[in-house]
């Protein structure tokens, strides 16, 4: 475990950070130039969690999220079809924490996920519920059947471009029914306004 005075700013414990000071800067930098986004609140001390990311609005939450990723040395993951993981990105895209799913497999997506928590020592997977830039009611109900059945937390992270602020919530556990704690995860959100406010929670 990396001791405290060698910890990102932002993150507790044993969450897993990549420990370079220069992309942290580079971070820093990136989020001031993109408004003078701020932080609130930090990552737990946990080494699996699952982060859905919302609104989901614009192609600039990419941008945003990749300086903040960077800003606060997080290790993070993402899902991406099993197709694209082919010479000669693959290994960039594994690099970049990239984990690819065949949504043809028989145990699904959500299955295949769940062991890869059961399987790793350290797993930290980004999602974005909503599944698309637009303007939705329902979320995708995935991210709460894959924390649920790996039993671990569900940490929501939300962009309000209103404040230029990311606000990091609680880690929850998701033990109720599906439908219950898809609420409980949604009300964190409902401060939060997209780059496209038509479109955001």
């Amino acid at each position: 475990m990396k001791s405290n005075d060698q910890l990102p700013e932002f993150v507790k414990g044993e969450f897993p950070v990549r420990d370079n000071r220069f992309l942290r800067w580079i971070g820093r930098v990136g989020m001031r130039l993109m408004g003078g986004w701020k932080i609130n609140g930090s990552m737990p001390a946990v080494k699996k969690a699952i982060l859905p990311v919302a609104p989901h609005t614009s192609n600039w939450d990419f941008p945003v999220g990749a300086f903040v990723m960077l800003a606060m040395g997080l290790k993070l993951n993402y899902l991406g079809k099993k197709s694209l993981f082919r010479f000669p990105i693959k290994t960039l895209m594994t690099k970049l924490g990239g984990i690819p799913v065949d949504r043809g497999a028989a145990n699904g997506v959500v299955g295949s996920m769940v062991e890869q928590f059961r399987s790793k020592d350290e797993l930290i997977l980004v999602i974005t519920p909503e599944g698309t830039r637009k303007k939705v009611t329902e979320w995708k109900k995935g991210f709460l059947h894959m924390a649920k059945q790996a039993k671990v937390p569900v940490i929501p992270v939300a962009f309000d471009f209103a404040r230029k602020a990311i606000d990091i919530g609680p880690a929850l556990m998701i033990t109720d029914e599906i439908e219950k704690e898809l609420l409980r995860v949604k009300s964190f959100f409902a401060h939060a306004q997209g780059k496209r406010s038509e479109a955001s929670c």
